[in-house]
């Protein structure tokens, strides 16, 4: 199965991986906080522990070294989190959270892209 995703373009992998996480992370988020009685609770925590294992696993098939992977991943995991954030829970980002969003792409973009000579 995950050789048929090795052709899949990197950008595409990481945006798949960040959606997983963060939408894991907003399941287990529901499961703890907005309580649900015990089977729903369960089964809550299960599927963010599925979507979290898909989080590694696709962010794993990444073609770079995990260091430089882990820099354009951070950048696109902030822009996903705040996409998620408003559609599941109605937060808009604040200023300072797009201040420091800006430098979190931008160290990503280094991380990731600069080829020291």
């Amino acid at each position: 199965m995950f050789k048929i995703l090795h052709g899949v373009p990197l950008l595409v992998l990481l945006i798949i991986a960040t959606v997983l996480e963060v939408s894991g992370d907003a399941v287990v988020r529901v499961a703890i906080y907005d309580h649900h009685a015990g089977a729903t609770r369960i089964v809550l925590f299960f599927a963010g522990a599925a979507l979290l294992f898909g989080y590694g696993s696709f962010l794993n098939l990444a073609p770079l070294d995990f260091g430089r992977v882990v820099g354009l991943y951070i950048a696109t995991l902030f822009v996903v989190w705040q996409v998620i954030n408003f559609v599941a829970f109605r937060t808009l980002p604040t200023m300072p959270i797009l201040v420091g969003g800006g430098l979190v792409i931008a160290g990503g973009a280094i991380i990731t892209f600069w080829k020291p000579a």
